[in-house]
């Protein structure tokens, strides 16, 4: 525990010192705000705004991201929902949320229009809308390719300019059109420098096609440095900047992954240079809504109304310096139970924020996969289901469906047929990790770094052994 953050620094994140966080947690006396319980609507006009110091926007403490919007049931998973879609948006809308995220990239590239349909039917000073240069592969890296993407961004969210513009997933490595594997910093070289694109992007912005620059980061922190270097010597000036934060990541992201870099570095850097910190993956794909059944215990014990995923949500929006906090509300009820979290927000305490170090640590120590849940590694080409594979190993992680050889013999039966029969019901025996052939194109898109290949060979290895007794 001695790399969690100590009471004061916490307090002067959360703005200024211990002076300062009189007034900002004036609302935690007595232990509660007020506001709705769980199952009621979330109150009207009580949503957390935070304001952009560079552009004096007011943008809501929750942000919707893009990323994971409702399919229609029965279909093969491609088609959305687009009444849906519209029908949350609207309600979004109408409780104060007024940034809304995507990609080119996200929902097999349809999220962008479906974006664009549900917010068109809203006045254009109703809501922000970020979407990314998401030029991940080479034959996009050419300065007119990367120029059409930002052009069909534009024509598919149905709008004249993007408030938000980031350079997406700067950090991670890639691999060049002739197969040869490419670092970060060669990476954000390729796709942003070499073609120019990252000053065709300053011009839009000078233009007022672009309101706010920024960029998204994983991976390699020597590129997170250099780009804030950038922006010290005045080369590059960053409005805004999209990192990964969550009470798992403060402390803990570079011992689960090398690749990662702690939350509490990359929120001080943002936070002296007063640049305002985009949040994202604030549940981590949902795993810390989905933790061990001791340490719901113990959260319910602390505050029995709260939900397990709201802790999660008032630790990545309290920081003064966090503008938005983003998250993919695929259903109704995801956006309300967040809507009631952040209207208005009740900032963590230092206490508060003292167990969630030591809820860290727990989870930490689990050794789950670091599986987000993203999708970006999807469609694997040889037909497998990355993230179903990763999410039932780590599920049975949470809850105690590891069978090995120590476990007493009745134990271990239970927790050997648990894992064997959920593994065939979650995932198609012809989508499981036998099927991985390792051609490692993955690797390349998945923003925690995964070696999936690998954890695929010791998921097959793990499953193979208990199927014959082995362990």
């Amino acid at each position: 525990m001695d790399k969690a953050i100590n009471r004061r620094n916490f307090l002067k994140y959360l703005g200024g010192g211990i002076a300062a966080s009189s007034t900002v947690l004036a609302a935690c006396t007595n232990g509660r705000t007020p506001t709705t319980a769980d199952g009621e609507e979330p109150a009207d006009g009580a949503m957390t705004m935070r304001t952009n110091p560079n552009t004096g926007d007011r943008v809501s403490l929750l942000g919707y991201g893009m990323m994971r919007l409702p399919m229609l049931e029965g279909d093969d998973s491609s088609t959305i929902d687009q009444d849906m879609v519209n029908q949350q948006v609207d309600y979004a809308i109408a409780h104060g949320v007024n940034y809304f995220d995507t990609s080119p990239a996200y929902c097999q590239g349809l999220s962008e229009q479906s974006t664009g349909i549900a917010l068109h039917r809203h006045p254009r000073d109703a809501y922000y809308v970020a979407t990314k240069l998401s030029n991940f592969s080479p034959d996009t890296w050419s300065r007119q390719a990367s120029i059409d993407m930002f052009e069909d961004s534009l024509r598919l969210l149905q709008v004249d300019y993007i408030d938000y513009l980031l350079l997406h997933g700067t950090g991670m490595g890639s691999t060049d059109a002739d197969g040869n594997a490419l670092d970060g910093m060669e990476t954000l070289q390729a796709r942003y420098m070499d073609n120019g694109i990252l000053d065709w992007l300053v011009e839009q912005k000078a233009q007022g096609r672009i309101r706010n620059l920024g960029f998204s980061y994983h991976g390699e922190v020597e590129v997170f440095d250099t780009l804030l270097q950038w922006h010290d010597e005045g080369r590059y000036h960053w409005d805004f900047v999209q990192i990964e934060l969550n009470y798992l990541d403060w402390n803990y992201a570079d011992e689960i992954n090398a690749n990662n870099t702690d939350a509490v570095y990359l929120y001080a850097e943002l936070e002296k240079r007063g640049i305002p910190a985009v949040i994202m993956e604030p549940l981590l794909g949902g795993r810390l809504a989905n933790v061990t059944d001791a340490v719901v215990a113990k959260m319910k014990q602390r505050d029995p109304e709260a939900s397990v995923a709201s802790w999660a949500f008032r630790f990545a929006g309290t920081p003064e310096g966090v503008l938005t906090v983003l998250s993919g509300m695929t259903y109704m009820e995801h956006l309300r139970e967040n809507l009631r979290t952040y209207s208005p927000l009740r900032p963590v305490t230092a206490d508060e924020n003292e167990f969630l170090m030591q809820v860290a640590w727990e989870l930490y120590n689990l050794k789950a996969i670091p599986c987000n849940e993203c999708n970006y590694c999807m469609p694997c080409p040889y037909g497998l289901n990355i993230p179903a594979i990763f999410s039932h190993y780590n599920k049975c992680i949470r809850e105690g469906n590891i069978p090995h050889d120590e476990q007493p013999d009745t134990e271990y039966r239970r927790a050997r047929r648990a894992f064997l029969i959920g593994y065939d019901r979650s995932v198609p025996r012809l989508r499981q990790a036998n099927h991985c052939i390792g051609c490692g194109e993955c690797m390349s898109h998945c923003p925690q770094s995964i070696d999936i290949p690998r954890e695929m060979r010791q998921i097959d290895n793990f499953v193979e052994q208990i199927r014959q007794r082995e362990i």
